[in-house]
């Protein structure tokens, strides 16, 4: 691989000439693929036994795996069906760093495109509130699709930038994970591109953002609450010397672990993680006051009109409030929301049900791929053949006596849902999803 020569330069400076050398060799190596079973669905023994390849541990986590070449993940039924993510393996290290509970409210600052906030979910057992913070809004959006993917339905989506959503959280939050953008050093086996952007400058301009960005984190998180900090990158300036910069800014905070992974000494590409603890209230004389906006009274017919959906649908009624907004949407939420987030830009909460349309219920994607498919009055298992043509966006045969809405599984799992009628299954999986 050609790299720049002041990041080479750089590096034999944090390496030494011995070091370097090794990392250069690790370059030259094919880089090792991984996923993460997503235990929000599945169990690492269960995913093996139906992956169709041998895949072997890649020793971060325990659910994390090396997949051989080949093995098929944009058009493989379980990857549709939210029980893995492809995840790089020292990407999996902070959020097993910060090792949320389930039951406790965690901020993952800087979520798209979602791996890490689906491994907080998976810890937290979809109990307590998780909110995915990610300032891009397209990006958002595709933090949106991961969440409904993996079945997160303690999720909520904002899309705000951290100076303002932190404040507007004040202690709040038990955990904080704060995976800054940064040079991508970490990446560049992995996204070659990365490196025609690397320069000196796009490291320091880089530090100059994070330090801002773990300034804000430190405001959302409670006292006796836990902060990470990552990146995808080796500069001291975005690493050590950010954290030095953020302990002296923040007593307040004491640092605990701190680890640097690099190719030629883990199994990953890259990655910088620190753990802090907060020891006391981070001072903020100036809070913003957000007017909270009254809810609207509910509508008693549109709720009736939801449950009775919900009935229809559902063996067993999922837990959850039902919400209905004013445009029509239909929301499952777990949680109860911060009050503050009443006055911000909110994505999405909970599990989309659907939208309300002319006295019925259009359900949503995300429904039918946040549950159990025993939960569900009805379920279609179509073989393999048939699977992929569903997945294609082609409607199916099925039962003559099937009718009504169910979701369409492999091995159980729901890989989006169809409406059953005169012995066809119609397709509703939307078409930004289905396979080509």
């Amino acid at each position: 691989m050609q790299l720049p020569q002041a990041f080479t330069e750089r590096m034999r400076s944090l390496l030494g000439d011995a070091g370097l050398s090794e990392y250069l060799a690790a370059m030259d190596e094919t880089r090792p693929r991984s996923l993460r079973v997503n235990t929000l669905k599945t169990t690492p023994s269960e995913f093996l036994s139906v992956a169709g390849a041998q895949l072997t541990p890649n020793g971060v986590i325990p659910e994390g795996y090396f997949i051989p070449e080949g093995f098929p993940v944009g058009t493989n039924p379980l990857h549709a069906a939210g029980l893995f993510y492809m995840q790089e393996p020292s990407a999996q290290l902070p959020a097993a760093l910060l090792a949320p509970e389930p039951g406790e409210t965690v901020l993952d600052l800087c979520a798209a495109p979602g791996g890490k906030t689906g491994q907080l979910a998976m810890y937290m057992k979809n109990e307590g509130l998780l909110i995915a913070n990610e300032p891009v809004t397209n990006r958002a959006q595709v933090l949106n699709g991961t969440k409904e993917r993996l079945g997160m339905t303690n999720t909520v989506v904002t899309s705000l930038s951290p100076d303002v959503l932190c404040p507007a959280l004040y202690e709040c939050c038990d955990r904080v994970l704060a995976d800054a953008p940064c040079s991508g050093e970490g990446m560049f086996r992995k996204e070659p591109d990365a490196v025609r952007y690397w320069s000196p400058a796009h490291v320091t301009a880089c530090a100059d953002r994070q330090r801002l960005i773990l300034g804000s984190a430190a405001l959302a998180v409670r006292p006796g609450g836990k902060l990470c900090y990552s990146t995808c990158t080796f500069s001291p300036e975005e690493d050590e010397e950010t954290v030095a910069f953020f302990l002296k800014a923040h007593p307040e905070f004491r640092l605990t672990e701190e680890h640097k992974l690099f190719p030629h000494t883990s199994t990953g590409e890259g990655q910088y993680a620190a753990l802090f603890e907060k020891t006391d209230h981070t001072p903020c004389d100036e809070l913003p006051r957000y007017k909270e906006t009254r809810p609207a009274k509910p509508d008693k017919a549109a709720l009736q009109l939801a449950e009775a959906f919900l009935g229809d649908t559902f063996r067993t009624r999922p837990q959850g409030e039902l919400r209905v907004l004013p445009d029509g949407r239909v929301l499952l939420t777990d949680a109860p929301l911060p009050a503050a987030l009443s006055g911000l830009r909110i994505v999405s909460a909970g599990v989309l049900v659907g939208e309300l349309k002319k006295n019925r219920v259009e359900p949503a994607h995300a429904l039918f791929m946040a549950y159990p498919s025993d939960m569900f009055r009805r379920s279609e298992e179509p073989d393999p053949e048939l699977l992929l043509r569903f997945l294609r966006g082609e409607a199916i045969p099925c039962a003559n006596d099937r009718k009504g809405y169910m979701p369409v599984t492999v091995s159980g799992h729901a890989v989006g849902f169809g409406k059953a009628a005169n012995g066809t299954l119609k397709n509703h999986i939307p078409k930004g999803l289905r396979f080509r």
